[in-house]
């Protein structure tokens, strides 16, 4: 993994209904190693972390430059890295490094990595970046990477479902 894919991870988990255990693997699909093993315990230590990113995430798209820097310090110090070489999970060494011990419970590397990956997003991409969805029914936030600084929407799919609903009110009062 590198930096970007540890803000996905920090998105997902702020933008995650973590209700259950499902919830949760679903939050971590792309990461299967940490997916396939989480437990309730996971969920309840996790719970917290998507609390602190969202703190982080409300500070940014509201400019806030004291509210992100201590937002994200807390959550550097509650979740900090220890970082451990991998040689890999198979006879292919493809060596890697993890931000915690692999033999913790998923949580304490999930949790490194989500705070790691918002103070790296930040650092990268400054305080413009960030949102919350335009659609109503939806509090989703995004980073928005786009060339032009336009996104408006978590995903295509709200963005569509935003943009029909106006197409066919329009339609209606025509």
């Amino acid at each position: 993994m590198d930096n970007a894919d540890y803000l996905d991870v920090a998105v997902r988990l702020a933008n995650a209904d973590l209700a259950d255990v499902p919830a949760l693997q679903e939050a971590l699909y792309a990461e299967p190693w940490w997916a396939e093993r989480v437990t309730h315990q996971d969920l309840a230590a996790l719970r917290p972390v998507a609390t602190g990113l969202r703190v982080v995430l409300d500070a940014a798209i509201s400019g806030d430059t004291p509210g992100v820097r201590s937002a994200v310090n807390s959550l550097l110090e509650a979740y900090p890295l220890r970082p451990r070489l991998s040689a890999g999970h198979s006879a292919d060494p493809n060596w890697h490094i993890h931000v915690a011990d692999t033999d913790e419970p998923p949580a304490t590397e999930v949790a490194a990595a989500a705070a790691w990956g918002i103070a790296q997003g930040i650092v990268r991409l400054g305080l413009e970046r960030w949102g919350q969805c335009a659609d109503a029914s939806c509090a989703n936030y995004f980073v928005d990477t786009s060339t032009n600084r336009a996104k408006r929407f978590c995903s295509a799919r709200c963005a569509n479902r935003v943009h029909v609903a106006a197409h066919r009110s329009r339609q209606r009062l025509g």
